[in-house]
């Protein structure tokens, strides 16, 4: 999804030359295969969007899948990049990296100073793994290689998996199939009073090149240690069960939605602080409904795509 809206907005640049692969063209867990492509290809710049991901319920049922699949994803593209003699490098990592109990807004320097949410601390773990080896290979070999921490995700090309996908996704999929079945009651995960933060993913992908496009003298990570990585959001959340109504009419359902405090929450709240970026002059543009209504007719244009 981030890669797409990456691509949709480097290909209007002039004198820039793309060069991509699918998952079934490249698997980057594949160490000789990435040492492979790199060695081949001979990229100037690499921006790595790919990870596995998920939403809590894939994150507590397949953990070793998150924690290996992200680790070998990220020392393998990070380290033959450089091997490959790619000095500027851009990675993207999740807001999870932060302690459970984080000081909202989270700040950038947050990182490390508590324990991370259970339900999530693989991924987390591995998200945190990807920062550490960019600020190292700047502080060992004088690279440019930066990380950009984006808040919860959604928009076209989203992963609408009935178990597996993020919140929005799994509501928009859940309120409409609802709507569709003609049901009076829709239930979701948790209490609902848990709050999130939402960044449409074309707000990320500009987010993202405007990081890259940085000059040392306004990034430099390897001065500037805190700034290996940076916060990326709007800088405004919403309950879950606030979501699931917005989400609801959007969709059209018009019948009750009811809680499950069974099921896991996750962390309490997730609102990142977005300061040190707005400072150096980017804002999110997508306010959340038009996201969402879009976002919607996409996953309409698509559904069939979807059916389990």
């Amino acid at each position: 999804m981030v890669g797409g809206a990456i691509l949709r907005q480097l290909q209007p640049r002039d004198g820039v030359d793309l060069i991509t692969r699918t998952h079934s063209e490249l698997d980057l867990t594949d160490q000789a295969a990435v040492r492979d492509f790199m060695a081949t290809e001979r990229p100037d710049i690499v921006i790595l969007a790919a990870a596995k991901v998920g939403g809590i319920h894939a994150n507590n049922t397949y953990p070793a899948d998150f924690i290996y699949e992200n680790l070998m994803i990220e020392a393998n593209v990070i380290h033959q990049a450089f091997a490959a003699g790619v000095t500027r490098l851009l990675q993207l990592g999740s807001s999870c990296i932060y302690p459970r109990e984080a000081p909202q807004p989270m700040r950038e320097d947050a990182l490390l100073t508590g324990p991370l949410e259970p339900t999530n601390e693989p991924y987390a773990i591995a998200k945190i793994a990807g920062i550490k080896l960019c600020e190292s290979y700047n502080r060992q070999h004088g690279t440019d290689y930066r990380s950009v921490m984006p808040t919860n995700l959604y928009g076209p090309g989203d992963n609408f998996h009935p178990q597996n996908s993020h919140v929005l996704p799994a509501l928009i999929r859940r309120f409409h199939e609802a709507r569709e079945d003609g049901l009076d009651v829709v239930t979701i995960w948790g209490t609902g009073t848990p709050k999130r933060e939402f960044l449409h993913v074309d707000d990320m992908a500009a987010a993202s090149l405007f990081v890259l496009d940085l000059g040392k003298g306004t990034y430099d990570a390897n001065t500037q240690p805190m700034l290996s990585h940076i916060n990326v959001g709007c800088g405004e959340d919403i309950a879950i069960l606030d979501l699931a109504r917005l989400v609801a009419r959007i969709t059209g359902f018009e019948g009750r939605i009811e809680t499950d405090p069974s099921k896991p929450d996750g962390t309490p709240r997730k609102l990142m602080d977005v300061s040190r970026l707005g400072a150096m002059g980017w804002t999110a543009s997508v306010k959340l409904e038009d996201g969402i209504r879009e976002t919607y007719q996409w996953f309409l244009a698509h559904q069939d795509e979807f059916r389990a």
